[in-house]
């Protein structure tokens, strides 16, 4: 088994697990199958297409810089008629970085590698409105698992934001898991478990995750002052002629 790692980084995000009429919100970190049609559209798989194996992938993902939720609207009109559209709201977030990461076998971990590098189709995060601003690729991690991998990658928020932390040696990060496989437990579920993409039939099953916390270093961090050592023998002043 290997282990898949990507950066998600943008001005916006937006990772919507439902949407509603003219209400499209996103989740607070990239669901699973947006990841997962990212990685299918770089491979060059029509919506169509089977993805079972790449729904049956383990996914987990990192909050690295949590950014701010916010809303817009747009506004459009019909265009042989010109009748006005409903408005409709749209939410991102704006300066989030994520680190996900899928395990699966290595054959299919290692032709979704090179997909990611040269991509079929121009990946987005969430929406075609917001394209990545750094490179997706973090590489293969071997000889590991997904929730491993998670917890030892250095930490990719920018670096501004790591320089506002800079008293701070290590920083907590919260991470989301699949639930190992044949476990009975878990701490919440979501709908974003990929079943098919099909335009005229888009169907998502329930996810078990589970979340914990994991401490990293922070490379922008000052470093720690050295306490001044004072070398002083006062038993010459004892001492007689």
């Amino acid at each position: 088994m290997s282990v898949l790692v990507l950066l998600l980084a943008a001005p916006l995000q937006s990772w919507g697990a439902s949407a509603r009429f003219a209400r499209r919100t996103t989740e607070p970190v990239p669901t699973k199958s947006g990841v997962i049609g990212l990685l299918a559209a770089a491979q060059g798989r029509e919506r169509t297409a089977d993805l079972s194996n790449l729904a049956a992938l383990r996914f987990g993902v990192r909050v690295d810089q949590a950014g701010t939720r916010v809303r817009d609207y747009q506004t459009a009109k019909h265009a042989d008629s010109g009748k006005s559209m409903p408005v409709s709201e749209r939410f991102y977030l704006a300066d989030s970085v994520f680190v996900a990461a899928v395990e699966g076998d290595d054959t299919l971990i290692g032709d979704l590698h090179a997909a990611v590098r040269a991509p079929v189709f121009l990946p987005y995060l969430g929406r075609r409105s917001c394209p990545p601003a750094r490179p997706l690729d973090l590489g293969i991690r071997s000889g590991t698992d997904l929730r491993q991998a998670l917890r030892t990658e250095p930490w990719h928020a920018a670096e501004w934001y790591q320089r506002r932390h800079r008293n701070q040696q290590r920083i907590d990060l919260q991470l989301f898991l699949d639930t190992e496989p044949g476990s009975t437990t878990a701490e919440d579920s979501l709908r974003d478990q990929p079943l098919s993409f099909d335009p005229r039939h888009r169907r998502h099953g329930l996810r078990a995750v589970r979340s914990e916390t994991v401490s990293v270093a922070n490379p922008q961090a000052r470093k720690p002052r050295r306490a001044a050592v004072l070398h002083h023998d006062p038993m010459p002043l004892l001492e007689g002629d």
